[in-house]
């Protein structure tokens, strides 16, 4: 008959850490029965009594008194070498699937799916979206970008993203931009789009439909001036986007603005906006200073977000039968959206900025 095994020896602070780990509801499950079995172990129950507490093998439980017994609570939840489960898949098959993904493309295809690659490799598909998974790796997904060309691309970078983290005092900051919406298309101004077919309504297993075509029925202007500090725009519909309305737009916000606040105005490159009599209008209002973003980099004003938030929301799934339609349904966003509004935080540094367009022309340098 075997001698009954001495109660494990723990400190108060041990015995604290592991109560904890022993009531906790989301650590894993292997440190949360070691503790139980640990803290069973040092009031005096037997290694069989623990095992059969915890439907654990009593050889476990001695195994965990004596590494208990040597490293403490150092490596408590640590799997020792060679246990656990084995894995399943061939590291050479792994590394045959990330290769593939990587480097080469299935024949006829621009890319890999896990169908196809799983065909051609000899293993399920679940397998192969396991290594993916694992490795962060996404072959259906592509993401756009460009890297501007713009020679003075950094000291404009730097004026911008100057002014978002540390906006001048007795100054308003506003991001300003024309009604740039992605509604079919549409670049230079919004459409009334009409659906062919009246749409259905959302019911219980369906959501709402909506014909995927269309009828036009004429376009607006939007200009935006976004204020940094607060959220609030400053909007105005005109019919098209020349010299002309900007130079109108410009005057709306001269009356809207307290006079007493200087004004920062981040623009894009747009031609208009360095319209001979734009510049002369400048110069009699010496409160207005403008800032240009880099060529490419319309990412860089704020305003954008406004645009796409303003396209999601009202417009993207919307119908509108008219000209007149359509500017109700932007007016009553834009209200709604003054009532209550949130600025966007730019957390971003210039530094950092610029590193990560250093790393994409060192990526674009690699493959050309």
């Amino acid at each position: 008959m075997r001698n009954p095994v001495p109660a494990l020896e723990i400190s108060d602070g041990q015995r604290v850490v592991l109560e904890s780990l022993a009531r906790s509801q989301s650590g894993a499950h292997r440190e949360v029965v070691r503790a139980k079995a640990l803290l069973m172990a040092a009031d005096g129950v037997a290694n069989t009594a623990i095992a059969q507490a915890l439907s654990v093998s009593p050889g476990s439980v001695a195994n965990w008194r004596a590494r208990f017994d040597e490293d403490g609570l150092a490596r408590l939840g640590e799997v020792r070498k060679g246990r656990g489960r084995k894995p399943s898949i061939p590291q050479a098959k792994i590394e045959e699937i990330v290769d593939l993904t990587q480097n080469y493309r299935p024949k006829g295809e621009t890319h890999w799916s896990c169908r196809t690659m799983a065909e051609y490799v000899g293993v399920s598909k679940d397998t192969v979206q396991r290594v993916w998974s694992a490795r962060g790796l996404k072959p259906h997904r592509v993401e756009t970008f460009k890297l501007s060309n713009d020679p003075r691309f950094e000291e404009k970078l730097v004026d911008v993203v100057g002014l978002y983290l540390n906006p001048p005092e007795r100054a308003i900051v506003l991001c300003a931009d024309w009604g740039s919406l992605p509604l079919a298309g549409a670049k230079s101004s919004v459409q009334a789009l009409d659906r062919t077919q009246a749409s259905l309504p959302m019911i219980k297993g369906r959501g709402e439909t909506m014909t995927h075509d269309y009828k036009r029925h004429g376009t607006t202007t939007l200009f935006a001036a976004l204020d940094v500090l607060t959220g609030k725009v400053i909007g105005q519909r005109l019919p098209r986007h020349r010299h002309q309305e900007f130079l109108r737009f410009l005057r709306t916000i001269d009356r809207e603005v307290p006079k007493d606040l200087e004004i920062h105005l981040i623009l894009d490159n747009y031609a208009t906006h360095k319209h001979e009599k734009v510049r002369t209008w400048l110069d009699k209002h010496p409160r207005f200073h403008l800032h240009f973003t880099p060529t490419s980099s319309s990412w860089l004003n704020l305003v954008e977000r406004w645009f796409r938030e303003l396209t999601d929301k009202a417009l993207r799934r919307g119908v509108f039968h008219s000209v007149p339609h359509l500017i109700v349904s932007i007016e009553e966003y834009l209200d709604a959206h003054n009532e209550h509004p949130r600025p966007y935080e730019w957390t971003a540094t210039a530094e950092s900025i610029l590193a990560k367009v250093a790393r994409g022309r060192v990526a674009l340098e690699k493959i050309s």
